[in-house]
């Protein structure tokens, strides 16, 4: 929270300037009664007219740990380099980590590789809390809000996920489960409750610069990969995001509903490195 309160201070001035209202509350989202509790004071600030336009569920609260033991290859790529080259390799991975870190991002498969925790690894229990946390906790939030009349005639619904949901990274099987069912949980409702003019959809973001990211070991060698692959040549901004929601919020993309949209500037669909 600490990270992010001077994004959200910066938000209420600028609300403040064009006459808008800001309310921020911080609590547990996954917490029912909290949630309850939650939206009781969100219903008494806007009103008996007072209604909820867009719902953004966007929780970062994963277990990231290996489900098994990493097996280590004996020598790497750095080290045969190094033997050819006939330099030290310690000496090879620090140059190469050096130049990753001032941009280099070619140069991944020869620096120091991601450190895994090596005794603790991801049990169903882990896995169970991720998805209820990052996935299916979305439908609480759904049906409360509409059993207390708090959605608008023409709502939106929005989750968000990731590459992670097709492809595996390692320390990343819980949040990908997680992504996987919340997409679900997005279709359905998007089925369930369209006839009441709720529209749900799913953002799958590219890989963007965020405290969630660089929670993810190996994410620098995430971060560089993805530059290499998007033709747009940068990473995905929060911005980008934020664009296509407000987009997707107007009158005019109404039909739009239960899709899992791609934010990333063509980078899932590029096979090749700039």
């Amino acid at each position: 929270m600490k990270e992010i309160q001077p994004r959200f201070d910066e938000l209420a001035e600028i609300a403040q300037e064009k006459g808008c209202g800001f309310h921020t509350w911080n609590a547990d989202a996954i917490s029912s009664s909290k949630r309850s509790e939650t939206l009781g004071e969100i219903a008494r600030t806007v009103g008996s007219e007072g209604r909820i336009r867009v719902l953004l569920h966007s929780i970062a609260f994963g277990n990231l740990k290996l489900i098994a033991p990493e097996r280590v290859e004996a020598r790497s790529a750095a080290a045969n380099l190094a033997h050819r080259l006939g330099i030290d390799a310690e000496k090879l991975t620090e140059v190469a980590d050096e130049l990753f870190a001032a941009g280099e991002d070619g140069l991944h498969p020869l620096t120091s590789q991601p450190v895994y925790p090596e005794t603790s690894y991801l049990d169903e229990e882990d896995f169970g809390r991720t998805i209820l946390a990052m996935g299916t906790s979305l439908l609480g939030w759904t049906q409360e809000l509409f059993g207390r009349g708090l959605f608008a005639k023409d709502a939106r619904i929005f989750g968000l996920t990731s590459e992670g949901n097709e492809v595996a990274w390692k320390g990343y099987a819980a949040v990908s489960a997680a992504k996987v069912s919340l997409e679900a949980l997005a279709r359905s409702i998007a089925l369930e409750f369209g006839p009441y003019g709720i529209r749900c959809n799913v953002i799958q973001a590219g890989v963007t610069n965020t405290p969630a990211l660089r929670a993810i070991p190996g994410s620098d060698q995430l971060k560089s990969q993805a530059l290499l692959r998007n033709p747009g040549g940068r990473l995905t901004t929060p911005e980008d995001v934020a664009g296509v929601i407000f987009l997707l919020s107007q009158d005019e993309a109404s039909w739009i509903n239960g899709e899992v949209i791609r934010v990333d500037g063509g980078e899932h669909i590029s096979g090749s490195t700039r």
